[in-house]
């Protein structure tokens, strides 16, 4: 049975997590040490775009009044408000049994964890459909407004968005499951050409998109949440997860990513 790390953070602000998650990625490739699944949170709430995402997208006043971060993620996809919800991250090398294979198939395989871990939470979702590039509608700005393939969808509606980022020799692939709050919250820091514009996204949002407590009726804390996801990845992948925290060159990693990267406007700004 494949060992894999398990890391549980508390929460941290959104540009450190995503520095972690690339120093884990190239920590976990470079000396060849086993996967991770990482959980974590956000703190204080944080807006992150997909990598080729326009920052144009993002309202910076209406971010500066609510005191929300902002940054860009390293994987693809759409813009998502990180609060109230719990985050995974997985890295692996290319050749690890449970990436394997095209992206499709790896994202495939990796989303049969996430349905084991609502399942056993209470929740009976549906990952099954893939997309064709006609059918992927890249123009809205919101993740949890768009279909994407094999995302994790409860009662017809989006549950867990996800996206993958193939780099350095390894996978890094991150998601999120709101646990409860306004869905369409984060259309309040998104430009729109206009209120009418930005009304219909709300609507959209609504009809799409859901949160765990919405599908179960009662709220799941974080720590529930967290013991499912880690069994249901054990159980679905085959694999034996053990507790593990950053090294200390993952941390310094971290560290310099964060500095030389996470927090410039070169990266998030583009």
């Amino acid at each position: 049975m494949e060992k894999w790390r398990l890391i549980l953070c508390p929460p941290r602000p959104g540009r450190l997590n995503m520095a972690i998650d690339e120093a884990l990625l190239q920590s976990t490739v470079k000396n060849a040490s086993a996967p991770v699944l990482r959980l974590f949170a956000w703190e204080p709430a944080c807006l992150s775009l997909g990598f080729a995402q326009p920052s144009s997208d993002v309202d910076e006043e209406a971010l500066l009044e609510k005191g929300w971060d902002f940054v860009r993620r390293p994987t693809g996809g759409r813009a998502i408000l990180h609060t109230d919800e719990l985050t995974y991250s997985i890295c692996a090398p290319l050749d690890a049994p449970a990436v394997q294979g095209s992206v499709l198939e790896s994202y495939r395989r990796l989303s049969g964890g996430l349905l084991e871990a609502l399942y056993i939470l209470g929740v009976c979702a549906n990952a099954d459909k893939e997309y064709s590039n006609s059918q992927l509608n890249r123009e809205h700005p919101v993740c949890f407004e768009v279909p994407s393939n094999y995302e994790i969808t409860a009662n017809g509606k989006k549950l867990i968005g996800s996206a993958q980022s193939r780099k350095m020799g390894g996978v890094l692939q991150h998601g999120t499951l709101p646990l409860l709050g306004d869905i369409a919250r984060i259309n309040d820091v998104l430009n729109f050409p206009d209120e009418t514009s930005k009304s219909q996204a709300r609507s959209r949002i609504y009809s799409h998109a859901t949160t765990l407590e919405e599908v179960l009726g009662r709220r799941v804390e974080w720590g529930e949440a967290a013991r499912a996801f880690a069994l249901g990845f054990e159980k679905a992948l085959g694999i034996s997860l053990f507790e593990s925290t950053l090294s200390i060159e993952e941390n310094q990693l971290a560290e310099v990513l964060l500095a030389e990267k996470y927090v410039t406007i070169a990266w998030n700004c583009k």
